[in-house]
């Protein structure tokens, strides 16, 4: 899938893989990194790749469901909630390591079968979904 017009682009780096820094060229990112011990670390301090993508495609899996919402005539409550759950592990293939996501959404006062609607169509528009749609198996659940 190609991007008509690129209209933001982030810059960021690491050095020291999982066990070393993170920093967007801003500065508005600079995290320390550390292993977990399921990934056999020493579960230090610092965040991990999985914890940065299930923050990152949280945030913009709510702006996804905020804009169709708003296109569907939705008022989605201040209190809305996304939240992401990264798994990472082998590939059955054995060719490496591959990532689960589930995403669990919480909209107080929405009517369910509205909100799995608006979820649906929301998972269509954002663009972490598009980019892992053919390798990830993204599991939706509307709570």
């Amino acid at each position: 899938m190609s991007v008509k017009e690129i209209l933001y682009t982030a810059h960021g780096h690491a050095t020291g893989g999982r066990a070393g820094q993170g920093a967007s060229d801003d500065g508005k990112v600079n995290v320390r990194l550390s292993v977990p011990k399921g990934l056999g670390g020493d579960d230090g301090p610092g965040t991990n790749p999985e914890q940065l993508f299930s923050v990152g495609y949280s945030a913009c899996f709510l702006g996804a469901l905020k804009l169709v919402a708003g296109q569907e005539h939705v008022k989605l409550p201040e209190e809305t909630q996304v939240s992401a759950a990264i798994g990472i592990g082998p590939r059955v293939d054995g060719g490496g390591f591959g990532i689960t996501a589930a995403l669990a959404v919480t909209a107080p006062g929405v009517d369910k079968a509205v909100l799995e609607a608006l979820v649906q169509k929301a998972h269509i528009v954002c663009p972490y979904s598009n980019a892992i749609h053919k390798s990830v198996d993204v599991k939706l659940s509307v709570v």
